[in-house]
């Protein structure tokens, strides 16, 4: 059940990513940057700037950021549009400064590219893709649009029209190349967050499943003293009421009824100590053990474990373990055509197991992909009637790779055979490969385990 513990279209909804608080202090630390800009122009560069227009937008950033401090709580967190709005305002209040403080000729019209990329590290592409279109035509403007710098001399500031250009080019080509990259680093994050959590989410409830044998252990242990007691009673009222036939049979079906939940609680108790206290396994017991939920839905499941040494290992009965294989063992029956292949093999240093099918195989494609989550599936769109609820984003695959990988595991995923053979050129073995081998000395049981109760076992 590789994906039993995750809807298959499991995809957590990323919303009310950016803080309001980070947008303000962002927005603060450029309030302080153009001020000091615009005081170190006049008496470090002899430059005169207009101060009524630079005031009121310089002001203006000054406003919002304590209205909004003063009307929404320091923790609140924007919707899309909202963050939207905000980066918009300082899009526009940045390009209005650089338009009356020369233009492109201002080497801080850089910085109109900063709105955009966080746009793209935070928002929807719909919104990345508005302000990226606006901050180029914005800048277009300002190219033709702007208030020439002056030297406290009188003479204007002017730069060759080569470099204006090569300036609007670099900026267009900084936003378009910034945006894509952020967007591309965030998205990527984004879905490796959601998979881990799912990765997670499974591990614990294999993990919750592996800790119900000792709890069935314990409650059979503490209802074992009631139901001798009710047992006893139920003893002596059958010799007090002999001659009552009718009370004298309520009074053996107690007694029958007390037996028979003190032995459905003895076979509950050791199944639950086995669970508890059974911590190794033969190598071939904990394979079937992960292929069990998957070995009657209509595939053949072959178990090969005679390849290699005569002595099978004991292992640990890792969660983890279990159930990545399990997601592996799953995905073979998914798409296999009738046979699924479980090879497992042993030699004093590895330990490796290999699950095959007949079926069409990886997508060529997509084989550097496997692994990574929400990449699309192995069978093409028009085949999806033939597993419709199954969505194919790579999870279950990034889940076995992920839990397995964590016990020590290396994973390779190839095909059996070419692709493009004809179904009479086909093997048997022709479908997907999966590999996974880790050193012996990850996997295998120590000798001591379980507070000496448990010893390493070879078949």
């Amino acid at each position: 059940m590789a994906n039993a513990d995750v809807h298959p279209g499991f995809r957590y909804v990323h919303g009310d990513w950016v803080r309001l608080r980070t947008l303000t202090v962002l927005r603060w630390v450029s309030i302080v940057g153009q001020v000091t800009a615009l005081l170190a122009a006049p008496y470090y560069f002899d430059l005169v700037l207009p101060v009524g227009p630079c005031a009121l937008a310089v002001g203006a950033s000054v406003a919002l950021n304590i209205a909004v401090s003063l009307i929404f709580p320091i923790n609140k967190r924007l919707a899309d549009h909202e963050a939207m709005l905000m980066l918009l305002f300082d899009l526009a209040q940045m390009v209005y400064l650089i338009g009356v403080t020369g233009g492109l000729s201002n080497p801080f019209a850089l910085l109109v590219i900063v709105p955009v990329t966080i746009s793209a590290s935070a928002l929807e592409l719909k919104s990345t893709v508005f302000l990226g279109g606006l901050t180029i035509q914005l800048v277009t403007a300002i190219a033709f649009i702007y208030k020439p710098l002056r030297f406290s001399s009188g003479a204007m500031l002017s730069l060759p029209v080569q470099f204006e250009i090569g300036y609007w080019l670099a900026i267009v080509t900084g936003t378009v190349f910034l945006a894509i990259y952020s967007r591309r680093i965030a998205v990527e994050m984004r879905a490796m967050s959601d998979a881990l959590l799912a990765a997670q989410m499974a591990l614990a409830r294999e993990q919750k499943l592996t800790d119900l044998g000792g709890v069935v252990a314990a409650a059979a242990h503490e209802l074992g003293t009631p139901l001798a007691t009710i047992k006893m009673v139920a003893a002596e009222l059958i010799d007090e009421l002999e001659g009552q036939s009718d009370l004298q049979d309520d009074a053996k079906l107690i007694r029958a009824q007390a037996d028979r939940c003190r032995d459905i609680l003895r076979s509950m108790g050791q199944a639950g100590k086995d669970d508890l206290h059974m911590r190794q396994a033969p190598l071939i017991t904990v394979v079937r053990e992960a292929a069990e939920p998957h070995v009657k839905r209509g595939k053949t499941v072959i178990f090969n474990d005679q390849i290699g040494t005569p002595l099978q290992p004991a292992i640990l009965r890792r969660p983890e373990l279990i159930h990545g294989l399990r997601n592996l063992i799953q995905n073979a029956v998914d798409f296999a055509g009738s046979q699924v292949w479980v090879d497992m093999e042993w030699t004093g240093h590895q330990i490796r197991i290999r699950i095959v099918d007949d079926g069409a195989g990886f997508p060529p494609h997509l084989i550097n992909r496997i692994g990574d989550p929400f990449v699309r599936q192995r069978r093409e769109p028009q085949q999806e009637g033939l597993r419709p609820e199954y969505e194919g984003m790579g999870l279950g695959l990034f889940i076995a790779k992920t839990l397995l990988e964590r016990s020590g595991a290396v994973l390779t995923f190839a095909n059996a055979t070419d692709p493009f053979l004809t179904s009479s050129e086909r093997p048997d073995r022709c479908g997907a490969v999966v590999e996974v081998v880790w050193p012996e000395a990850d996997l295998l049981a120590p000798d001591d385990l379980v507070r000496g109760e448990n010893q390493r076992n070879r078949l």
